[in-house]
């Protein structure tokens, strides 16, 4: 079987190729996907795709059949920008080949994943590939911006939650069943403004933070470690003040935090942690949760707290354990079986709706978000054949 279905990938290397250059020339920034969505229409409908939906959030889902297992394999299609533009050797949107690589915002984080998707229903239809299942190949947005905020949208409004979830983000042909979450926070002090030529007559809202600032540096180094997804982490990643003038004692002073949560941290650990840090200070505080709050390229807001749970799928759990089993029977070797260092929006399938999820893509994320953005052609087929056989494996009892 594994033969076959890389030999039927191996056809389509050159049409994959030039679907995968395509997105990369199209720009896709979060909130601006709207051109890049209508490119991914036209290549499902070439490709044959059942049904295809736009949803009102922006989202494409691409369905093939109409069995009774729901199946879900999901790309974002939203890039980071491109930074500084001479840190680049070549131009982000050009798409260019190099050497057998794809150079280009979005080649590696992770239109390859979208790209190679397609390609794999173009197999597995070409095959037989098809089982008692519905296949859903959704191009999510927004997802640089808000993690999982497409999903929560896709399962509340749309009423699709699936059986089972494939994130296609770049795993280096690797199977990854998890990583850490996040949570977005401010902390708030507020003191009393004077001349800075007699500040004693004041309250420095930024000496109070200095404080607090140092007992989260401690904090940080205190925070439970997990075997397999890592140590939690806590991080001042900006801070901000307001003072009636350059020559006057500042009155407020906000830092906000990157709270990375490793296996079995919350939001309820975090914050009674940071109530415990102003304690320490010797300060009162406002802490503040955040929100995100962006309108889509429809012109949709679906706003929803920064909240990103952990995930974690145990190794022997049957989704790990039919897509190891797939993978092998795909190439004939065993995987490596890991975890995603940054996130994804399996904070929303897996650790908001508890959905059975797992990772598989094409390219290695140590080039996301970088100026060596990149993804080999060779991993765009090899992708291509599992997602043509996956989803009929992940059907079976």
């Amino acid at each position: 079987m594994n033969k076959e279905i890389l030999k039927a990938a191996e056809k389509y290397r050159d049409k994959l190729t030039e679907f995968m250059r395509d997105l990369v020339r199209t720009k896709s920034y979060s909130a601006g996907e709207r051109e890049v969505v209508q490119r991914i229409k036209h290549e499902m409908e070439k490709v044959g795709f059942d049904e295809i939906i736009i949803d009102g959030m922006g989202n494409i889902l691409g369905r093939i059949g109409s069995g009774k297992k729901i199946i879900a394999m999901d790309a974002h299609i939203d890039t980071v920008e491109v930074g500084n533009p001479d840190l680049w050797e070549v131009d982000p949107f050009e798409a260019v080949v190099k050497d057998g690589v794809i150079y280009g915002r979005g080649a590696s984080d992770q239109k390859a994943g979208m790209a190679s998707m397609v390609y794999g229903v173009k197999v597995m239809k070409e095959l037989g590939l098809l089982g008692d299942f519905t296949l859903y190949v959704t191009g999510t947005v927004m997802e640089e911006d808000c993690d999982g905020l497409c999903w929560q949208y896709i399962i509340n409004e749309e009423g699709i939650k699936p059986d089972y979830v494939v994130i296609t983000e770049p795993t280096n042909l690797n199977i990854y069943r998890g990583h850490r979450g996040r949570i977005e926070l401010q902390i708030k002090t507020t003191g009393l403004s004077c001349h800075a030529s007699a500040p004693e007559r004041g309250e420095n809202a930024v000496y109070k933070m200095s404080r607090i600032i140092q007992e989260i540096e401690k904090l940080n180094y205190r925070l439970r470690d997990d075997s397999f997804l890592g140590k939690g982490t806590v991080a001042v990643t900006q801070i901000f003040f307001k003072s009636p003038s350059h020559n006057a004692v500042p009155d407020e002073c906000t830092i906000q935090l990157d709270r990375r949560l490793t296996k079995g941290e919350t939001r309820e650990v975090v914050i009674s942690e940071l109530e415990d840090a102003i304690k320490r200070a010797g300060e009162e505080a406002e802490i503040i949760e955040l929100e995100y709050r962006r309108a889509s390229y429809t012109g949709l807001e679906y706003p929803t707290k920064k909240y990103f749970p952990t995930w974690v799928m145990d190794e022997d759990h049957e989704i790990v354990q039919k897509t190891v089993k797939a993978y092998k029977e795909v190439f004939g070797e065993a995987p490596v079986v890991d975890k995603w260092i940054f996130s994804t929006n399996g904070v929303a399938t897996a650790g908001m709706y508890k959905i059975p999820t797992i990772g598989f893509g094409p390219g290695n994320e140590i080039h996301a978000h970088s100026p060596s953005d990149q993804v080999s052609i060779e991993h765009l087929v090899k992708a291509a054949a599992m997602y043509a056989y996956l989803p009929m494996k992940l059907s079976q009892d």
